[in-house]
């Protein structure tokens, strides 16, 4: 089944978590040339298979051909194969910026938030600080150009890396002032040190200096589901990976309620992605009753999160719209994640499903108002658009 193009019917609409897929060469072209010889690239090895190598070795993690599967949202043979290649396999508008914006006319959005797909595989595998920030260097560099001249139709994202923090912050600026309007994190850190640490301080700081969100997106981990409690079999592993990121990311993100993180920069912005929104109202009533059955003298975890954080739904979750005003309106975003073939390809019939019990109000800010708000969009080239 091919990926079917739908319209929308509700305005002002912005997709919070799109991605591409970046040109094979990207790492190539926008690395400095000391690390060139290094580059993420694709290869293909004696059976005709591609795969991806990092750092001059063969990707552990990334199944040998898969990678010609990564635009595979809609279709129902997902089988690798030698003739599945990933430069031939890129649905319309995930790889080229005309057809994105096109797409969005189609579809009747105003805007995308773009994070890679490519730049989701290898940071579990690379533990090589230097290394690493040269590889998101490249990328923000390749993004930044990608949205570049879209009036805020695709809007780029920088990516960061916590195994160093301070050149992390610096990359921020860079990019921020190059046109990114955020950035994100892997739900991990080779160095073992947890999100919310005051060793990341410096680059909460940079965040709030120049006033962008930083988000948490899963990527690939170094870890199996439940490491240390359960030994998952394989033919359970794609459950299993669901369940070790999500517990991943809600780790991360208690950190920043326990340490103290969100009170020590007031003002940050932290976004929850690409993990569901349903659970996020049990998670925030138990660390509520934590607090108060310790009688701690500090703000609520539920009155931090409306105060600083929001989170992401999928269009086809069916318990997230019943928690959206107890938690608050003003924290729920919504993400297509096109075009990965884990998400439903059905997205506009899911999301007007979802939105059709929120009240008006409510809606208008799930659907768009909050990401203009917490990214600091400008509404003008949507009015303009729509006009």
């Amino acid at each position: 089944m091919a990926y079917e193009i739908k319209r929308f019917p509700h305005p002002g609409t912005i997709d919070a978590d799109g991605h591409v897929l970046e040109p094979p060469n990207l790492w190539e072209d926008y690395l400095e040339a000391r690390y060139r010889e290094r580059a993420l690239r694709i290869r293909v090895d004696d059976e005709g298979y591609e795969y991806l190598e990092i750092d001059g070795r063969p990707s552990a993690r990334s199944n040998k051909g898969s990678l010609g599967l990564l635009g595979a949202m809609g279709e129902d043979d997902k089988r690798p194969s030698p003739q599945r290649r990933y430069a031939d396999n890129l649905p319309y508008g995930s790889s080229n910026a005309a057809e994105r914006v096109a797409l969005l006319d189609a579809e009747n959005l105003d805007a995308t938030l773009l994070y890679p797909t490519l730049g989701l595989l290898w940071e579990w595998e690379l533990d090589d600080a230097e290394l690493s920030l040269a590889y998101v260097r490249a990328y923000n560099r390749w993004i930044a150009d990608f949205c570049r001249g879209t009036d805020e139709r695709l809007v780029p994202i920088a990516q960061l890396t916590l195994l160093d923090p301070e050149g992390s912050a610096a990359e921020l600026e860079r990019a921020v002032k190059d046109g990114c309007r955020g950035a994100w994190v892997n739900p991990f850190n080779h160095r073992r040190v947890i999100h919310g640490d005051e060793r990341h301080d410096v680059l909460f700081a940079k965040c709030v200096e120049l006033d962008v969100p930083l988000a948490i997106h899963p990527t690939f981990t170094p870890h199996a589901a439940a490491a240390g409690i359960f030994d998952w079999p394989r033919r359970g592993q794609p459950w299993g990976e669901a369940i070790w990121l999500r517990a991943l990311t809600q780790q991360a993100l208690i950190s920043f309620f326990s340490l103290g993180t969100l009170e020590r920069f007031p003002t940050l912005r932290l976004g929850v992605l690409e993990v569901g929104a349903g659970w996020i109202g049990a998670l925030l009533d138990r660390l509520d009753a934590d607090t108060a059955s310790m009688g701690a003298r500090r703000a609520s975890a539920s009155e931090l999160f409306r105060r600083q954080c929001f989170i992401s739904s999928d269009p086809d979750e069916t318990a997230a719209p019943l928690i959206v005003d107890h938690v608050g309106a003003e924290c729920f975003v919504w993400a297509t994640d096109y075009p990965h073939p884990d998400h439903p390809h059905t997205w506009v019939d899911d999301l007007s499903r979802y939105v059709a019990s929120l009240a008006p109000a409510t809606r208008a800010k799930v659907l768009g108002d909050n990401v203009r708000r917490l990214y600091r969009l400008s509404p003008g080239a949507a009015r303009a658009r729509r006009a």
